[in-house]
């Protein structure tokens, strides 16, 4: 690569393109006459205003009347002079770009603007000529399956439903959104997935604008122990050893809280900062929630949802395909859904902008007499990698422990299922024995009876717990 960009060298690349106009066509996405010197920025804004135009390469005498600037041919050029030229005009075109950013920047620093300089400096850095061609689609379609499915992900969700609703689950790279009305849970389905990746072996932090991370890690530790919060104050022993007996099976899991307001670049920074000094890598980042984090890329006013909304996502996603990791938020429904069964996009906070930029985007529909039930309901609202969309899944939710699950999915996973009904209640606290009698008296034997007479079939007594019982006639009767 060349040190220096001089006059001469700026000229003999204006010649080369009109010498060949493919090459112009080549370079055409990083071509700007600002990079060019000012004597020779007249024929670059000519060279680009003609072909935009007319859709053909001036000639050089056209140049030469119209700006003032004469441009030589070059002739006997070939294959490998275009390959030199196409190499140094990209490196021109970052230094030039590069050099214009960084002194725009300093204007900014003193004005105290800092949030637009690293996208200035890392745009400018960025630039770079076309050289992917992207996937030859017929030839190697097993190659190019499996690449899909094995990069990309489809990390199962830990519940099969929604996993055979996506088609085996979210993919890295992706933005997946959680919608739900105040209240609903959406926090808590979050910290479920997140339970679910970590006990697979996942690793991934659980950013929390919200909630303090004290709460969350302590609703956390409720779902992996099977404890309610109440239990686990009163013997904190136990649920400690609970908590550690998973962590030697499990992936790495961070909590971290972050103020209101803040933006990608905050969030950026501390998962690189983490990496760092832990060593850790991350598989995944939940995001509680969207709504709370502004842009970096625009100065956008917190009461204009729709474009905050859109610029949110949009770098949110990005930083799901820089990272490669899988990518969860949530969203607020607004006042119109709270009546509704059915959700659709105009029931976003915000708008369809969000929408519009996600992958994958649900809807959480449960009301507190669903939740005392022990029942939850996910509505696909979109989805980019399925045909799920309008389908729903219904889940089961223990109200002590906030644990979501499959429906019938508890089995042997000692997580404890919701009484559904006061009857369930008694017949499960109820214990039916035989009356007692003499420790030293021999097993009771049914006497014969005799021919046509019935004998009666012998008393038994139920040992109920009365005072419960009591509690929950007194609930019927006060209904």
């Amino acid at each position: 690569m060349l040190k220096e960009y001089g006059l001469d060298v700026q000229r003999l690349f204006l010649e080369m393109m009109l010498e060949d106009a493919t090459s112009y066509v080549r370079v055409q996405n990083i071509y700007n006459p600002q990079n060019f010197d000012r004597s020779l920025r007249p024929a670059a804004e000519f060279i680009k205003e003609h072909t935009d135009a007319h859709k053909t390469m001036p000639d050089r005498s056209q140049i030469s009347a119209t700006t003032g600037v004469k441009l030589q041919p070059v002739p006997d050029l070939n294959e490998g002079h275009y390959d030199w030229f196409m190499s140094e005009f990209e490196a021109f075109t970052r230094r030039q770009e590069l050099e214009r950013a960084i002194l725009k920047s300093a204007d900014l620093l003193e004005k105290g603007e800092f949030e637009p300089v690293e996208k200035l400096i890392k745009d400018a850095v960025q630039i770079s000529l076309t050289r992917d061609m992207g996937t030859d689609y017929f030839a190697d379609p097993a190659g190019r399956i499996n690449r899909y499915f094995n990069s990309g992900g489809q990390v199962s969700t830990g519940w099969q439903q929604l996993d055979r609703l996506l088609y085996g689950g979210f993919s890295r790279g992706e933005l997946n959104i959680f919608a739900g009305g105040s209240g609903s849970g959406k926090s808590l389905v979050m910290m479920n997935i997140a339970l679910n990746w970590i006990q697979q072996g996942l690793s991934g932090v659980y950013i929390t604008l919200e909630l303090s991370e004290e709460l969350t890690s302590l609703r956390t530790d409720a779902m992996l122990t099977n404890m309610s919060t109440k239990d686990i104050r009163k013997d904190i022993d136990t649920a400690e050893l609970k908590v550690k007996l998973v962590a030697k099976k499990s992936g790495n899991y961070q909590v971290k809280g972050l103020p209101a307001q803040s933006n990608i670049n905050d969030i950026r920074a501390y998962l690189k900062e983490y990496q760092i000094q832990t060593g850790k890598k991350v598989d995944f980042v939940m995001i509680d929630y969207l709504d709370l984090l502004m842009p970096v890329s625009a100065k956008v006013s917190p009461n204009d949802l729709f474009v905050k909304d859109k610029y949110v996502s949009e770098e949110l996603r990005n930083l799901a395909k820089e990272l490669g990791v899988l990518m969860v938020t949530a969203s607020q429904l607004n006042r119109s859904a709270v009546e509704e069964v059915e959700f659709d996009h105009s029931h976003i906070s915000g708008g369809i902008s969000k929408i519009n930029t996600a992958d994958n985007v649900f809807g959480i529909f449960t009301s507190r007499s669903m939740k005392e039930r022990g029942k939850y309901q996910i509505q696909c609202m979109k989805s980019r990698s399925s045909t799920g969309v309008g389908q729903k899944i219904d889940l089961e939710y223990n109200i002590e422990t906030m644990r979501i699950t499959d429906e019938g999915g508890d089995e042997g996973t000692g997580y404890n299922k919701p009484q559904s009904s006061i009857m369930d209640s008694i017949k499960a606290r109820s214990q039916v024995k035989p009356a007692e009698g003499d420790a030293s008296t021999p097993p009771w034997e049914r006497a014969k009876p005799r021919e046509d007479f019935d004998l009666e079939a012998p008393k038994v007594t139920a040992d109920v717990q009365s005072a419960k019982l009591k509690q929950l006639l007194g609930q019927i009767k006060s209904q």
